[in-house]
């Protein structure tokens, strides 16, 4: 899987764009950077940031329950970054357990381990 539902771009630029965030750049630069209008950026931005904590959690467990010698990652300094640092600690747990699978994004096992829903809207 490598879309996220309800949305146009591919998981690979959305993640671009998230992890510009945890690194500290705006809105206006990563736009300009991946040639995205400001506000597609800002509301994926928004949107993860609403889910932030629930997004670390979800891929700390991952993280931990599939690393061969899982260490979660340290704490940075705001709650998005953490949540991106999250998905990168899964991400490599994963390549850990399955070397042989291949070089797999952490943006598309993102995508596989939220079913495509990593920025949907939640559900009642």
């Amino acid at each position: 899987m490598f879309a996220l539902v309800r949305r146009a771009d591919l998981a690979e630029v959305i993640g671009a764009a998230l992890a510009a965030k945890a690194a500290g750049a705006g809105a206006r630069v990563i736009a300009a950077g991946i040639g995205r209008p400001v506000e597609t950026v800002r509301g994926w931005l928004r949107r993860f940031a609403g889910r932030a904590e629930e997004v670390r959690v979800r891929f700390t467990v991952l993280l931990v329950d599939t690393g061969l010698d899982p260490v979660p990652p340290a704490q940075t300094a705001t709650p998005f970054s953490d949540a991106v640092a999250a998905v990168f600690g899964a991400r490599s747990a994963v390549a850990s357990r399955w070397p042989d699978v291949g070089e797999v994004s952490p943006w598309w096992l993102a995508c596989a381990a939220t079913g495509g829903r990593l920025l949907a809207p939640h559900r009642p």
